[in-house]
């Protein structure tokens, strides 16, 4: 089973599709697929804060199913936990949001696998996903790639938590999460949980570059991150394009080769904003 781990509320629908899409249509594979989908409930503190929707799930559920009838969708709802933990954290206006917070929850959460792959939802895999899952992360709390800017401005091994491979043992072992858990609680940082994480490590695997471009997109790389980069002309300016913003990915970034995944997420979201779109998947 490859374990792969999304966090978000119901905004994240087209992002987790997209990945989802990537992974499914790049990777040659029998083994089944398990997307697991962290989640929560805040909106009577913040009307945008509101978790996945079920039917969401359930058409994201009847996809993955269309490649391997063993693929699983689950959804986790971990309000209460949200609540109990980091509510009043000076990190609960997180730079994106609260929701990337939840992953540093998973050795709390008793269906999690010891081995589990966390993206971020504006990643899109241009190889096999295996190239990176197969990872040998023994004795590692987790295998992560530098930031593009951090790792010049803040330390060479300062990562990108935009993609996580994660060994739970390790982890539970170590206390990270529970240590990076603890800081959150403690001061405001620039990049919440990234920072936290980052701080509580013991012992992590840099993998290349390649397993989380945040910037190129090559004919090796494994993972594009479309991540908030900055672009030097006409002017010095960043931008925020993300994969389902296909125009933009088009022109902008020039980029024709996840056109086949695009063009079936572009059906699957018409079908799915027309009428729900379950009864016509097969």
């Amino acid at each position: 089973m490859i374990n792969v781990l999304y966090s978000g509320n119901n905004k994240v629908f087209d992002g987790v599709l997209t990945t989802t899409l990537s992974i499914l249509k790049r990777t040659n594979t029998t083994e089944p697929f398990h997307f697991y989908i962290l989640t929560m409930d805040l909106s009577e503190y913040d009307a945008r804060w509101k978790p996945i929707d079920d039917n969401q799930v359930n058409f994201l559920d009847k996809i993955v199913k269309t490649y391997n009838k063993q693929n699983t969708t689950t959804k986790i709802d971990v309000t209460e936990l949200y609540k109990k933990e980091f509510l009043n954290s000076p990190n609960n206006d997180a730079y994106c949001s609260p929701y990337t917070l939840l992953r540093l929850f998973i050795d709390l959460l008793d269906n999690i696998p010891d081995k589990i792959l966390y993206l971020d939802i504006d990643i899109m895999f241009n190889r096999d996903i295996t190239l990176l899952y197969n990872t040998d992360i023994e004795g590692f709390e987790y295998a992560a790639c530098q930031d593009h800017y951090g790792k010049y401005f803040i330390n060479p091994r300062y990562i990108n938590a935009g993609m996580l491979l994660f060994n739970i043992k390790e982890c539970k072992k170590t206390g990270l999460l529970d240590k990076a858990r603890q800081k959150i609680k403690q001061r405001k940082w620039m990049f919440a949980d990234q920072d936290a994480l980052w701080h509580s490590t013991s012992k992590n695997k840099i993998l290349k570059q390649m397993f989380n471009d945040q910037k190129f997109l090559h004919k090796h790389t494994v993972v594009r991150h479309f991540s908030k980069r900055l672009f030097w002309l006409p002017f010095p300016h960043t931008a925020n394009i993300k994969q389902w913003h296909i125009d933009k990915v088009h022109k902008v970034f020039k980029y024709h080769q996840f056109d086949d995944i695009l063009n079936e997420y572009s059906y699957y979201k018409k079908l799915f904003d027309t009428n729900g779109g379950l009864n016509e998947i097969k």
